[in-house]
């Protein structure tokens, strides 16, 4: 098959459309012919070097995929050949085939296209498992989302909707604001303009869930803008990574934070969230309530320019690499 590959660590023209090895389903695992994958921001660490792949994953890029079951594995259970899925991956996504544990596949939701599912598995296991599961987002709440014009933040300003809470976003520019209007967001906070903390205060007092891309860099504002008893979800580090926390400010606010990603779990986690999406988060995505924003497509042997489009920030939602023209 053919895959992208890393000729050396370092900006988007080290990443190289190659022959490799077709991958084999082992135990539980299920080979799919892939149709598209999608684009984190973990795939840009990874090709610099800065994001290795967990034990036994494959070394090759992309953490989510669409396609059509071709194989399964000794005892994969509850799919069949020739079935029309989306799957939350460790690695391997940029690729015409890829193999997956078949408890981390979900069914293609309702109207969505093949093509457009690629880029939901990573988004709604990250936000569900952390908004939903995690922080315990309620009808009524109010949930802050940093980044919000990007893949992340797009999803999760719709899922904090379709859970009945008020949505604030930041996000920096004014076009960027108003598409996350757009989605449903009931406050837009320009954070190259805006203090955040003082804007959600002002309009809500505070916020009672964060879900956070930065890390470091906003940790002490972070406590600051939640409403006694909130909850702090950080997924993220593009801030930096060691931050100062006053204990004092979260004991005041008997506040909590969390820190969690998706790769490195084990894939009996991975299921147990892949179920609960499949059970809460799949029927608001059927009905529309929740949908795939798409912001580019790129055929996955140019997935250099993908990444490029990404390191840019120019892209509204997923930037999604098609393997099938």
């Amino acid at each position: 098959m053919h895959a992208i590959t890393i000729r050396e660590f370092g900006d988007p023209d080290v990443l190289e459309w190659a022959e490799v090895p077709d991958p084999v389903p082992g135990e539980g695992e299920v080979l799919l012919d892939v149709t598209a994958s999608a684009v984190n921001r973990a795939d840009l660490l990874q090709r610099q070097g800065n994001y290795p792949p967990p034990q036994g994953a494959s070394e090759i890029l992309g953490l989510e995929c669409s396609g059509t079951v071709a194989e399964l594995g000794p005892g994969a259970e509850g799919w069949q050949v020739g079935d029309e899925v989306c799957a939350l991956l460790a690695g391997g996504g940029y690729a015409e085939k890829v193999v997956v544990p078949a408890v981390q596949l979900l069914p293609v939701p309702g109207e969505v296209s093949l093509l457009a599912s690629a880029g939901l598995p990573e988004v709604a296991c990250t936000v569900w498992s952390m908004v939903a599961m995690g922080a315990g987002l309620t009808e009524g709440e109010v949930l802050l989302v940093h980044g919000g014009a990007g893949g992340i933040g797009t999803h999760a300003i719709q899922v904090g909707k379709a859970l009945g809470a008020s949505v604030a976003v930041t996000a920096g520019s004014p076009e960027r604001l108003d598409r996350c209007r757009q989605l449903g967001a009931d406050l837009v906070v320009n954070y190259r303009e805006q203090d955040f903390v003082e804007e959600v205060r002002k309009e809500f007092g505070g916020a009672d869930v964060i879900l956070d891309n930065m890390g470091a860099k906003y940790l002490g504002r972070n406590i600051d803008a939640l409403k006694i008893g909130g909850r702090l979800a950080v997924i993220g580090m593009q801030g930096g990574f060691k931050g100062e926390l006053n204990i004092g400010a979260l004991l005041g606010k008997r506040a909590s934070v969390a820190a969690a990603g998706l790769r490195g779990r084990p894939v009996e986690d991975k299921g147990r969230i892949v179920a609960d999406v499949r059970e809460r988060l799949w029927p608001l995505v059927e009905s529309g309530s929740v949908q795939p924003i798409v912001g580019q497509v790129t055929p996955m042997a140019e997935a250099s320019a993908a990444h490029r489009a990404l390191d840019e920030g120019g892209v509204f939602g997923k930037v999604l690499l098609a393997a099938k023209s």
